[in-house]
């Protein structure tokens, strides 16, 4: 049993099959197609969405350190994910390459937080979306009916309740447009992608632009709010926890690495995609809060759009740049769904085709070249949380995930530097052990600092994970079961 679940797939033999392409997927994403993928993932509910709620409650105007925080780790995690990206090019991401190092059963626990990571980022963000279409369509003098904007279910610290609305439904019609793209073809859905960036970047360089002369610098004193006396409630624990919040908000590199098998050059433009689109996106965090919080006091920043609050909180000034922002805000929500969608459908895809899930998530379409029924799958699970369940709740499991996956793929490279040091490595880590070790670190920290609700949602759907390896996985795992 014991070598069973520490059985690992040989490096060699998945390159094997993915240089011939007997795994299915089409290479057809440029260099570029990748960046903008990775940018179209990272630039949407942290900006437009988790920035408010993450500068209300924990860090206040000091969020701008919470991202720098996060974006340091990131930088670690990345640096790591671009080796095992240009060095193992196929789908499945940290799944993948743990299956290599550590073995079948870890790997099996990764796939299993990863599809919890890229579920609930998908929900959250077509929360987020909600808010910003509602927001919009009142600007157009349409008001949606209450029992069909909210999310169904709530908690607090009292528990669960009811919040008497029906379903969240401008989410679950999100979800839908995005998943029936998506089935289009991985080509088209880059290129749509493509557009809505520019569009979207486009509009955030305008909001911070303009929105530097309505700043008021009585908004960023005290930079940062005293601690209330509980852990996380502002000061500096606050700002860790913020960092644990809004760490998800850089998840687009992450669900990059589940394409690799479908770069037209994975080995050369992967580590670009990843690095690149990181960096500019870390940018772009740091000067929106700043004008953010400049704009509003983070004491009313806890709404689903904040920068639409920010934009009509200046009245007249900036009242011409509101029906932008709030478009490109629902432009940009949409295309980190539609990368957060691609991501989740290609780790259901790489666990069925070692056999832990059934045949049926690994079955590619003939015309389009995609796992068509991983992807609609992933659409029924991602629009039924994102319209039953409130945004503080998903954001937060996919925070935890999130950092789960990015320590095992900073361990992993030094299980593989130490296992295989002669393997070829387009790409290498630098500063080898130092920098592995330093981003595990640091996201090892932003995960204690998260709640205890939080962690006791990840135990509770491990739990489940663990019990369907055990029933079905093991059973019908490839390397066992060839045929």
């Amino acid at each position: 049993m014991y070598q069973q679940l520490c059985q690992k797939k040989d490096i060699t033999a998945i390159l094997k099959e993915s240089e011939s392409g007997n795994g299915g997927l089409r290479r057809n994403l440029s260099a570029t197609n990748l960046v903008t993928l990775g940018i179209g993932a990272i630039v949407g509910t942290g900006i437009f969405v988790i920035t408010g709620t993450a500068a209300a409650a924990y860090a206040g105007p000091a969020l701008t350190i919470s991202f720098v925080i996060s974006a340091i780790s990131c930088v670690m995690a990345g640096l790591c994910y671009a080796e095992f990206a240009s060095m193992i090019p196929v789908a499945g991401s940290v799944y993948s390459y743990s299956y290599t190092t550590m073995g079948e059963f870890i790997a099996w626990f990764i796939g299993w937080v990863l599809i919890l990571e890229y579920l609930f980022a998908c929900s959250s963000v077509a929360v987020g979306w909600s808010g910003y279409m509602t927001s919009l369509l009142i600007g157009w003098g349409i008001t949606l009916p209450a029992q069909i904007s909210y999310a169904t279910f709530d908690h607090t610290a009292d528990g669960w309740f009811m919040t008497g609305s029906i379903i969240n439904f401008p989410a679950v019609f999100i979800v839908g447009i995005v998943s029936a793209l998506l089935i289009g073809g991985i080509k088209q859905s880059a290129i749509i992608n493509n557009v809505i960036v520019v569009i979207k970047v486009g509009v955030i360089l305008l909001f911070i632009g303009f929105g530097l002369s309505y700043i008021n610098l009585d908004n960023w004193t005290p930079y940062i709010p005293e601690n209330t006396g509980n852990f996380g409630d502002f000061g500096w624990s606050g700002i860790l926890r913020g960092a644990g919040v809004v760490f998800y908000a850089y998840l687009g590199f992450d669900a990059l690495s589940t394409a690799a098998q479908e770069a037209k050059k994975p080995q050369r433009d992967m580590p670009k995609g990843i690095l690149i689109s990181l960096m500019i996106c870390a940018l772009l965090y740091i000067a929106v809060t700043a004008v953010l919080t400049g704009i509003v006091n983070y004491k009313e920043l806890n709404v689903s759009a904040p920068i639409a609050l920010a934009i009509d909180s200046t009245g007249k000034g900036l009242a011409w740049l509101s029906p932008f922002i709030k478009l490109g805000a629902i432009a940009g929500l949409s295309s980190v769904i539609l990368v957060m969608m691609l991501g989740q459908s290609r780790i259901y895809y790489a666990i069925s085709k070692d056999g832990l899930l059934p045949k049926f998530f690994s079955k590619i379409h003939s015309k389009h070249g995609i796992p068509h029924n991983a992807t609609i799958f992933a659409s029924v699970i991602t629009a039924l949380f994102a319209g039953l369940f409130p945004l503080h709740i998903l954001s937060e499991l996919v925070s935890i995930g999130t950092l789960l996956a990015f320590t095992v793929v900073c361990l992993s490279i030094l299980v593989l530097c130490k296992t295989q040091p002669d393997l070829k490595r387009p790409f290498k880590t630098p500063f080898v052990p130092f920098v592995p070790l330093l981003g595990a670190g640091i996201c090892i920290m932003q995960m204690l600092s998260l709640p205890t609700s939080t962690w006791l949602r990840l135990i509770g759907w491990s739990a489940i994970g663990i019990v369907i390896y055990f029933c079905y996985g093991i059973k019908h795992n490839k390397l066992n079961n060839p045929k």
